[in-house]
């Protein structure tokens, strides 16, 4: 119980702070893409988590509120965590790798695919294209064994 933070929880340092999020969501093959705002603040839990609390505007005019945890596991040299939202009741949870350029993490989890009737897998994938600017990107793997993007998300530090 005394966990002392190696360099993939360092790593994870990269999201402490403020940020500024411009989202794009396809809602369905036949609706224009809807495209929200929000804002998002990480801390740093002991230097082993982070913990990033999100609100955007929601498609239908509503505000929702996001909960993001990630953290890296030696045991099984995994990054791990959680996503939540106002909006949603399923618990996603995550367990993924970073690339070897060490610039993008990406997070499988599962949850029920659009159509609400099956268990489908996602990713979320994030991407430092600066220390001011990451992008995450949402997929599902489709029927056919394709991902599928579905939203895109640039977060942008706050100076």
């Amino acid at each position: 119980m005394d966990a002392e933070p190696q360099k993939e929880h360092q790593w994870l340092d990269k999201f402490v702070g403020e940020w500024i999020s411009e989202a794009e969501c396809m809602m369905g093959p036949d609706q224009p893409p809807s495209k929200t705002q929000g804002t998002e603040i990480v801390r740093s839990l002991g230097g082993l988590w982070i913990v990033a609390e999100g609100e955007c505007e929601m498609p239908d005019g509503n505000r929702g509120t996001t909960i993001m945890t990630l953290g890296y596991d030696p045991k099984i040299n995994r990054y791990v965590g959680t996503f939540i939202g106002s909006m949603m009741t399923h618990l996603w949870i995550y367990n993924g790798a970073l690339d070897e350029s060490e610039k993008i993490l990406t997070l499988d989890t599962e949850g029920l695919n659009f159509s609400q009737s099956a268990i489908a897998k996602y990713q979320d994938i994030i991407e430092f294209v600066s220390d001011d600017h990451r992008i995450m990107r949402s997929q599902i793997l489709g029927d056919d064994g394709k991902w599928q993007q579905f939203m895109t998300a640039h977060y942008r530090r706050k100076h």
